[in-house]
């Protein structure tokens, strides 16, 4: 009995054991399969799931709440008189630029204008004085269209009420493009200015001529250029100084035949840099020019006129020829 009893119970302890074991398998398979129910529940529910037929997006309720919460709090953050107010801006631009284009009648009468105002002066004024007459007549016709846009003058005037306010705008604000754009131009106003650092009473030293000293009889002017007919061009006439110049003048004097033209004047260039003259010619060092006139007149003497300048911005300030008139 007794071993038969230790087999039996021995038996049940065997079987007991098995029976846990399952059990824990069980039980450890079905919270496996809780698991991932619930893991799928959950990526399910926080995913976007995509169509591979119709390619639509869809959101967890949660989310639109968000997202339409979101989109209110942007629309009441939003600046919206500013976005007005630029958007008012852009479109007031843009009518204006739309505007601003005379009509092709307006630009010919304010040509027609200005050549009738600068018609009244010399053909010798300065630039500056032609500047002068232009700006007053912009003014004037600025001052005009601005009355006429206030109904203070609409009989006399000769701009179209319609385009006054472009024309206020394009004298008063873009007068550079009109004046392009009528084909009125004036040169750069050139403004000269000498310096003079020499003391106060200090006499101007001698100018001394290269080469040998000039006879008396030749008459040397320094910074001197007389006209008159050319007896001999200087452009293929070279000498190595002034005397020889002036005799080169009295030597052709002398031996000219008769009925021939016989120089009595003489003008030379002594500067190594070549001096200026109004003409289209390259004057060099040591032209030497021979002329004659019955009655000889000085070009220039000493120094150019500012108005000279003005309008030959390339002269220098000193006449840099040497002449003279033989009398005998």
């Amino acid at each position: 009995m007794a071993r038969g009893g230790g087999e039996w119970t021995g038996g049940i302890a065997g079987t007991g054991v098995l029976s846990f074991k399952r059990i824990t398998l069980l039980v450890c398979f079905f919270n496996i399969l809780i698991a991932l129910f619930v893991l799928r529940f959950l990526y399910a529910s926080s995913l976007h799931i995509y169509s591979n037929n119709d390619n639509v997006v869809k959101y967890t309720a949660d989310e639109i709440r968000k997202m339409e919460e979101s989109i209110r709090i942007r629309r009441s953050k939003e600046p919206t008189l500013l976005v007005q107010l630029v958007k008012k801006l852009k479109h007031e631009v843009a009518t204006a630029e739309s505007n601003t284009e005379l009509s092709p009648n307006v630009k010919h009468k304010l040509v027609d204008e200005i050549l009738q105002r600068l018609k009244s002066f010399d053909e010798k004024s300065n630039v500056t004085q032609l500047r002068e007459v232009v700006e007053t007549w912009r003014n004037e016709k600025l001052e005009e269209a601005k009355e006429l846009i206030q109904g203070q003058n609409g009989v006399n005037s000769t701009v179209i009420v319609e385009e006054a306010g472009m024309l206020v705008r394009a004298l008063e604000l873009e007068w550079d493009v009109l004046s392009e754009e009528i084909g009125f131009w004036l040169p750069a106003e050139v403004t000269n200015e000498e310096h003079d650092d020499k003391p106060e009473g200090e006499e101007e030293p001698e100018e001394i001529l290269a080469g040998r000293p000039v006879p008396a009889v030749c008459n040397a002017e320094l910074h001197t250029d007389y006209g008159g007919a050319a007896v001999r061009w200087g452009l293929t006439h070279h000498k190595e100084s002034a005397a020889d110049c002036c005799q080169a003048c009295l030597d052709q004097a002398k031996h000219a035949k008769p009925g021939e033209t016989r120089c009595n004047i003489w003008v030379y260039c002594p500067s190594e840099f070549g001096c200026f003259s109004p003409d289209i010619y390259e004057h060099k060092h040591q032209e030497c020019w021979l002329k004659y006139a019955e009655k000889p007149k000085q070009n220039f003497k000493d120094r150019y006129s500012e108005t000279y300048r003005n309008n030959h911005p390339k002269a220098p300030s000193i006449v840099p020829w040497v002449s003279g008139v033989i009398t005998a």
